[in-house]
């Protein structure tokens, strides 16, 4: 008795999702076809029923991620594409922390550019689609906001990859962190449907005292003092920015 039509789209589907998984973690040429069809519980011979070669599985296991976004298997993550504010919402997703830590079910053009490069016109078409789908997104946000903008699209998308590429390629953790919340602010300022805005900083401890004993003074019928706008010096402590958290 054949299998039914979909049995086959489903085990194909299997197939494209293991391989992503394992060619995330693993890289193309560390991985071959006998240990994604035996980690998708099939036999080496039933491979080429799906594909002529293992170039056309990475091709497609690159397009996966336009079909089952990374963040859809994450808590407190998610993406609304229709929304106003999609593409700040993409920013934020793909800068956090839990896309950091899922390097397995991570977006491929973070974990597989070096191999791209290096692959088929076929597996480059793929990534490119993915890309342009991400820039797409901030293009169109900045249409809506009437800036309509190809340069900053291609930029705040690079800018994404890029940057989450870097975070986990050095081995100090407060550079990582760093990085990605740096890049998340200039991001959502280029591409994420946000104008540039000014950060929020502490003012010296001098400065606050002499606004107290101003306030303080204000009921006796003296001038309240006011803290010096000129001079004041902000430790770079204070100029931080923090990714979203789950």
């Amino acid at each position: 008795m054949p299998y039914p039509a979909e049995h086959r789209y489903e085990t194909r589907a299997r197939i494209v999702r293991v391989a992503q998984t394992l060619f995330n973690r693993r890289g193309f040429d560390n991985v071959s076809i006998d240990t994604i069809m035996a980690r998708a519980g099939l036999t080496r011979g039933g491979f080429y029923s799906f594909f002529d070669t293992k170039a056309e599985l990475y091709a497609e296991a690159v397009s996966l991620s336009l079909a089952e976004t990374p963040w859809s298997r994450w808590d407190g993550v998610s993406v609304d594409f229709r929304a106003a504010d999609a593409a700040r919402q993409l920013v934020r997703a793909y800068l956090s922390q839990q896309h950091f830590n899922d390097v397995e079910g991570s977006c491929p053009m973070v974990t597989l550019p070096s191999d791209v490069a290096r692959s088929e016109p076929a597996v480059k078409r793929a990534f490119e689609k993915v890309f342009d789908a991400m820039a797409g997104l901030f293009q169109e946000t900045l249409r809506r906001q009437g800036r309509a903008d190809r340069d900053r699209a291609l930029a705040a998308a690079a800018l994404c990859v890029g940057a989450m590429v870097v975070a986990r390629s050095v081995d100090s953790a407060d550079l990582s962190d760093a990085i990605r919340n740096a890049a998340l602010k200039t991001a959502l300022q280029l591409g994420g449907g946000t104008r540039p805005t000014r950060a929020k900083v502490r003012r010296p401890r001098s400065s606050r005292k002499r606004a107290k004993r101003g306030k303080d003074e204000q009921g006796r019928g003296e001038r309240p003092l006011r803290p010096r706008q000129r001079g004041c010096r902000f430790a770079p402590h204070s100029l931080r920015y923090q990714l979203p958290q789950a």
